[in-house]
């Protein structure tokens, strides 16, 4: 197929800057650079019809953090590092009502709480210990002294079973993944932003003053500066970032009458994570049950991880229920030996957004504003 001289001058024709992937990151990025800059000409690149990594196939939640995961990321990588990524996706969740009408993606600030098996009871005292310390870190943040406090008192109003301890974040809410992407891409659209779907980037080199990038299609395209925000899956363009592919499966239950469960929900450090979506439960994590198998980019599910999920299910969600699985996918998120994104220029006017260590929702919307800066600096 021969491309015309329509195409050429108009979908194919150089831009400003390109963008490699059209999940929140890049959409964001987009949108940042549009608003900062109106008259920069830009585009975005997906070798999927929709985005399809992780911006998508996550189980939609809207939060920065639960208190072991904070805690494990202070021991980590020190306080200062955590308490930035806790501002970062503080300030993003606040960025995507500011911009959106909450009924049109979903949003709603229900509230996340923390739980812990009845084996954990010794830890409790532990964890008001660190729960103070970790609310004094964080008044400065939210401006809320108790950013998260004790709730034992709502285990049983919310179903939890073999639970001790819970603990809760009245910050946190949840989303429809699928229509705030949407959302940002009619935003982006209407900008003057051009989507190009279904097109791989195979590799670039800089030739003269362009960036050319070649594709699966039969066209090169051509752009001043180039961002690659395609997350776990940036090595196949950079392969010296330091990413890891963590797959994340996820599945669904079918309508529970009466169900009592209302929230964001967080289980070992983060690794397990549920919500009720409507009167449904899903489900996802437990990767850390199998860290070298899920560390792919395979969109696939397995039996070791679903099992697992279903015996979480019916231990600490819904033992006696009767229920059907009428979903499960899997998404894959960016991990790597740190937790803070890696924003930079990598080459001459080769930039990256990458490595949102599961929280790209929550993120994104700050980092698009780096980015926008940074090619504009």
């Amino acid at each position: 197929m021969q491309i015309s001289i329509w195409e050429k001058e108009s979908f194919y024709a150089p831009k400003d800057v390109i963008i490699v992937g059209s999940g929140l990151v890049g959409l964001w990025c987009a949108w940042h650079l549009k608003k900062n800059h109106p008259t920069l000409s830009v585009a975005i690149v997906d070798r999927g019809i929709i985005p399809t990594g992780a911006s998508t196939r996550n189980a939609g939640f809207a939060c920065f953090g639960s208190v072991t995961e904070l805690v494990e990321d202070a021991a980590r990588f020190g306080d200062d590092n955590m308490l930035q990524l806790v501002e970062m996706r503080y300030k993003g969740l606040q960025r995507i009502r500011k911009v959106f009408k909450e009924h049109s993606i979903d949003f709603d600030l229900c509230g996340g709480y923390e739980l812990f098996a009845a084996q954990d009871a010794e830890r409790k005292n532990q964890l008001a210990h660190e729960t103070e310390r970790l609310n004094k870190l964080l008044y400065n943040i939210t401006g809320k002294k108790k950013t998260f406090k004790q709730a034992d008192e709502k285990i049983a109003a919310l179903g939890l079973h073999n639970t001790s301890h819970l603990i809760e974040n009245k910050l946190e809410g949840y989303l429809h993944s699928g229509k705030l992407c949407q959302a940002l891409l009619q935003a982006v659209q209407s900008m003057g932003v051009t989507v190009l779907n279904a097109i791989e980037i195979s590799g670039f080199e800089k030739v003269n003053d362009n960036i050319v990038l070649y594709t699966n299609q039969l066209m090169h395209l051509k752009a001043g500066k180039v961002l690659v925000c395609t997350n776990a899956f940036a090595r196949q363009l950079l392969p010296q970032l330091d990413i890891v592919p963590a797959r994340g499966q996820v599945l669904v239950t079918s309508p529970i009458e009466g169900l009592p469960l209302k929230g964001t929900f967080h289980y070992d450090a983060g690794y397990y994570y549920f919500r009720n979506l409507g009167n449904r439960v899903l489900l996802g994590g437990a990767r850390n049950k199998a860290f070298e198998e899920e560390n792919t980019t395979e969109l696939t599910i397995t039996d070791t991880i679903q099992q697992e999920l279903e015996h979480f299910l019916k231990t600490y969600i819904l033992p006696g229920y009767t229920y059907q699985i009428t979903d499960r996918w899997s998404g894959i998120m960016g991990m790597g030996n740190e937790k803070m994104p890696i924003v930079k220029e990598v080459s001459p006017n080769v930039y990256c957004a990458v490595r949102m260590s599961g929280m790209g929702v929550a993120l994104a919307p700050v980092i698009g504003e780096q980015v926008s800066k940074l090619l504009s600096s």
